[in-house]
């Protein structure tokens, strides 16, 4: 079977005439979330546009994409915002519909009509994919089941709460399971893009788009997700994962205990392999986190000081800015209002 013919979409174009290109070989549909991550949308339409036409002069010849929306820009986690330049409707005229999800913090938001068009697609047979926490809104959408999510690892915790009954994956860079398609966000959506650009292009062509970005050869679905860790390299394997743990449940108050049963070990036996590899204690390892994310934050962002507290682990207001107080010498107000004179004219 032919890609177009799997994705139930156009059957083979005739030849153009002289003079004339042939028609696009798939159109990408996107729907972008409010506070969207602009690096997932600008790495998946940036590799179609190189793949779509020579060098680099970016003619929609290969493919097209389309942004949809209203008449309103759609505003990106970093304030960017995107005009759409078509409606959500008649979704069937698509070869896929692309949703770009983003911060889930504050309530993840999606346009009027989002789920409804989503189900539209799905009920045309048009493949759904999920950039970022786009995943999230199709799992909202009741369009994950019994289709095996990508999540990044660092939002598994959130997804595993919200949908427990729903399987995914967290180690690896994106899910192709039929006509769902999933990625962990950041540069893994330039290579499900290259992925799709193979499938109806060739190749060459996803190769070609690639190297322009200065990135590897498409890589395979298979290909594990980096695991972060924030501050310090660890060489001991046990200590990695416990710093992916402690990452991961960042936000909630729980007792470190909670992390030993993944990692069969005990606490006393994971504080002296913790010091003995990076210098500290897993508790002063959390602490650091969270103090320095809480600092990102006030910097940052207009949440509230306490809120931004109770987000970054701490059980009330006054232990927050006695820890941070202690650690950075001043006290999380008055970093705001620094960082509020500094951004000033």
């Amino acid at each position: 079977m032919s890609p177009n013919a799997k994705a139930g979409k156009r059957p083979a174009a005739a030849a153009a005439p002289a003079g004339r290109h042939a028609p696009p070989k798939f159109h990408v549909g996107f729907v972008l979330t409010p506070r969207f991550t602009l690096t997932a949308f600008a790495g998946f339409v940036d590799a179609l546009r190189l793949a779509a036409d020579e060098g680099d002069r970016s003619r929609p010849l290969e493919c097209e994409w389309t942004v949809l929306g209203n008449d309103a820009p759609i505003p990106s986690s970093c304030g960017t915002a995107i005009q759409p330049t078509d409606a959500m409707r008649d979704p069937a005229r698509f070869d896929y519909i692309v949703v770009v999800g983003g911060l889930l913090h504050g309530g993840q938001k999606v346009l009027p009509g989002t789920h409804a068009f989503l189900r539209n697609a799905a009920g045309a047979g048009v493949p759904l994919v999920g950039l970022c926490t786009g995943s999230f809104v199709l799992a909202r959408a009741g369009l994950m089941e019994g289709y095996v999510a990508c999540v990044s690892w660092f939002h598994r915790d959130d997804f595993v709460s919200e949908f427990p009954g729903l399987r995914l994956v967290a180690n690896r860079m994106f899910v192709v399971d039929g006509n769902r398609m999933t990625s962990a966000g950041g540069t893994s959506v330039v290579h499900l893009a290259a992925h799709l650009i193979e499938r109806h292009c060739g190749r060459e062509r996803a190769s070609k788009s690639l190297r322009i970005m200065i990135e590897n050869q498409p890589l395979p679905s298979s290909t594990p997700q980096p695991e972060s860790v924030v501050t310090r390299q660890a060489k001991d394997s046990l200590v990695r994962r416990a710093m992916l743990l402690i990452e991961q449940k960042l936000s909630q108050p729980d007792p470190l205990t909670d992390i030993l049963a993944p990692l069969g070990i005990g606490m006393r036996q994971l504080e002296r392999r913790f010091f003995a590899d990076v210098g500290i204690t897993p508790r002063a390892y959390r602490l650091h986190l969270r103090l320095v994310r809480a600092k990102w934050m006030i910097e940052h962002t207009d949440i509230a000081v306490t809120d931004i507290g109770l987000e970054c682990g701490f059980g009330g207001c006054s232990h927050f800015s006695h820890a941070f107080t202690r650690h950075f010498k001043v006290p999380p107000s008055g970093l705001r209002r620094a960082a509020h004179a500094a951004a000033a004219p």
